[in-house]
């Protein structure tokens, strides 16, 4: 079954923002558009407010003035359910609360044609409980789209357990008809996106939680760093910490309060006192009239070595060695066979001239190993203009002030932070890319689906599961046991589906769990 002909009318129940946005991408691809909603008035309210938008798309020239009144013509406020009656599809976007949904799906099946196909735009309730209520759960599914709707491409599209392969399919081409990209993926808590990204923010709040750095600076890391378009604490300001803790507390109590997944209490006690981000004026930043915005912390300028010597494989962060040589430090090649840890991969060292020791973060913490200095991962350390260092308790003020400096040679600004396991962006990042695999494996979407519903839908500079490939499954599988070994809760404990990928790329294979 392919997607719905244009001349097919098509509902929307709720007339929110992202009722809205629904009924406008579907109304600019050419659809009959029908507006429902329970309050008297809002649904005429909605299609004004939706012809003002597309007003605007015709003074940015992304709609000429005939397609724009061809799309008003085609809009209709609904006053009762039963003018939805001959409606090809109807999408709910209403209060996510589950007898809510049940309800209005089980009057919308007294309503439409049996051929019609019924979708939800949930983001946290299951798909296959709402379509329980239904006496033919077959022709329901969910469209999840991202809000504003009519502005980003992706949508998740949900498959509940009775959910007929034919259903979704449908789905799927129309989603796609209307000019959008979508990921087809089970019926799982959080679905693809809002499950694969809980680490994103669980690990930045654990840093601020362990005190190891201020908001600011994990969020300039995470940015300059790891590559990500906004750090945990601007994005969730901007999403609303009430919504994101929401939906954090939703997939933990889904998935039985897996600890992976388990909410912040700092995040909480945010929440309880109002801060809920840019709508309140304060979140973790302050937003109101004449606040100025915390600067992350930046080390002073330090002196360059003179040289560094490199021992064993810097994994991940190979590339630094060119890059210093590039800015006219010597580099130092040790061949011996008693280089440390030479047998990791990403376990080498750059040995400064005071004798201290620069790692790539592995787990571990830095005061474990003696006079050392981590550095954090970076996406790209040639583009990268940020760096995080954790020195340990017993590093040398040479050793760190040699660190700060050898990275200022390399264009990059440093930031100190206190000496945690994993940093900020490997151990996010490490987490990501576990999730991943492990939905891969469990069937809620292929990896290419994860990778395009991950780069989409939340903008991340690389599908998890391709970021995985460029570090190295062993890579990021030692540093989650490294990180389990010192919190052994299963909250950092790598997945089995990650396992068998490291396994699997020792013998050659390159296929995603």
């Amino acid at each position: 079954m392919t997607a719905l002909d244009l001349s097919s009318p098509v509902a929307v129940v709720g007339t929110g923002t992202m009722g809205q946005g629904i009924a406008q991408v579907a109304l600019v691809a050419g659809h009959p558009v029908r507006l429902y909603d329970a309050v008297a008035g809002r649904a005429r309210e909605a299609a004004d407010a939706i012809g003002a938008r597309l007003d605007r798309l015709v003074e940015k020239e992304r709609l000429t003035g005939a397609e724009r009144d061809a799309a008003r013509a085609r809009l209709e406020p609904a006053e009762r359910l039963a003018d939805l009656a001959d409606c090809a599809l109807v999408v709910e976007a209403v209060l996510e609360r589950l007898d809510v949904k049940q309800e209005l799906f089980r009057a919308l099946e007294e309503v439409v044609g049996e051929d019609c196909l019924l979708a939800t735009n949930t983001s946290s309730l299951s798909v296959t409980a709402i379509g329980g209520a239904l006496r033919v759960p077959g022709r329901f599914v969910g469209l999840h789209f991202f809000n504003p709707a009519p502005l980003l491409p992706l949508v998740e599209v949900v498959s509940g357990f009775a959910t007929d392969a034919a259903s979704a399919t449908r789905a799927y081409e129309m989603a796609r008809a209307w000019g959008k990209t979508p990921v087809a993926c089970a019926d799982t808590p959080g679905f693809v996106v809002n499950r694969i990204a809980r680490p994103f923010y669980a690990e930045a709040l654990a840093v601020y939680e362990e005190r190891a750095a201020d908001p600011a600076t994990i969020d300039a890391v995470l940015r300059e760093s790891g590559g990500f378009r906004m750090g945990a604490f601007e994005l969730t300001d901007l999403i609303g910490q009430d919504v994101n803790e929401s939906v954090t507390r939703s997939v933990w109590e889904a998935f039985f309060q897996d600890v992976r997944f388990t909410p912040s209490l700092a995040q909480r006690r945010l929440v309880e006192s109002g801060r809920l981000g840019r709508k309140s004026g304060q979140g973790w930043y302050d937003y109101r009239d004449g606040a100025g915005r915390p600067a992350p912390h930046t080390a002073e300028p330090a002196d360059r070595p003179a040289y560094v010597t490199a021992e064993g494989d810097l994994g991940p962060a190979a590339d630094l060695v060119e890059l210093i040589r590039e800015a006219g430090i010597e580099v130092r090649e040790e061949t011996g066979d008693d280089r440390l840890f030479a047998p990791l991969a990403g376990a080498g060292a750059l040995t400064l001239p005071g004798g201290g020791r620069l790692h790539l973060t592995g787990g571990q913490t830095s005061t474990e190993l003696g006079d050392v200095v981590h550095f954090d991962l970076a996406l790209d350390y040639r583009r990268a203009t940020r760096i995080a260092l954790a020195p340990s308790g017993t590093a040398s003020p040479r050793t760190l002030a040699e660190a700060t400096g050898l990275f200022q040679a390399l264009g990059k600004q440093v930031s100190v932070i206190g000496d945690v396991p994993g940093m900020i962006v490997a151990r996010a990042v490490a987490r990501i890319v576990d999730l991943a695999h492990d939905a891969v494996a469990r069937g809620v979407a292929s990896a290419e689906d994860v990778d395009t519903a991950m780069r989409l839908g939340v903008n991340y500079p690389l599908g998890p599961v391709e970021w995985g490939r460029r570090l190295g499954p062993w890579w990021v599988h030692d540093l989650l046991g490294e990180l389990h070994l010192r919190e052994p809760t299963g909250r950092y404990a790598p997945s089995r589906a990650l396992n068998r990928q490291a396994h699997l790329a020792d013998a050659g294979e390159d296929t995603p769990s």
